[in-house]
Parts: structure tokens; C-alpha cells; sequence
């Protein structure tokens, strides 16, 4: 059997089909967690967009 920290709280809990809420140690935690996602308090890092770095005619250097 696996044993792992809860993501939310770090209690140990088993990653096994038996446990309905895995890899959370409860519905409350794996809610807690979505919540974090729903708010965008997680945010997934992105390569930024070569068109913000471009002024308003698309060439980067007009800045105006």
C-alpha cells in the first residue's frame, strides 16, 4: 500500500482505489483544494505571448 502527504493538509493517507478522495485525506480537503483552482489562486505558468511585447502597429519598437 501507498502511503502519501494530503496535498492540502500533509496528513498521510493511502493512494489506493479504496480511498475515494486520493491523493486529498478527505472530501474537505479535495474541496479546499478545488476552491484554490476555482479562485485562481493556483496559477500555471505560461510562456508569455510575443504580441504583448509588440506596440500598437505590431512593430516592438513603437511604443506608442
Amino acid at each position: 500500500m501507498t502511503i502519501v502527504a494530503c496535498p492540502t493538509c500533509g496528513e498521510l493517507s493511502a493512494f489506493t482505489p479504496d480511498n475515494r478522495w486520493r491523493p486529498f485525506c478527505s472530501e474537505r480537503c479535495r474541496l479546499v483544494d478545488l476552491g484554490a483552482w476555482a479562485t485562481e489562486s493556483y496559477r500555471i505558468p505560461a510562456k508569455p505571448d510575443e504580441s504583448e511585447d509588440e506596440g500598437p502597429s505590431g512593430d516592438p519598437r513603437d511604443t506608442g
